[in-house]
């Protein structure tokens, strides 16, 4: 959920209602975004 609220900047009361399938959905989506950011340079 840290990942998550990094680079989303989303709190916990964001993340509270989601399922752990939608947060494990959005975080390979912020691991993708973190990693492209990494290697723009």
């Amino acid at each position: 959920m840290a990942d998550l609220a990094l680079v989303f900047h989303w709190t916990p009361r964001d993340m509270d209602p989601m399922t752990p399938q939608e947060l494990a959905r959005w975080w390979l989506k912020a691991r993708a975004r973190h990693e492209g950011e990494e290697t723009d340079g």
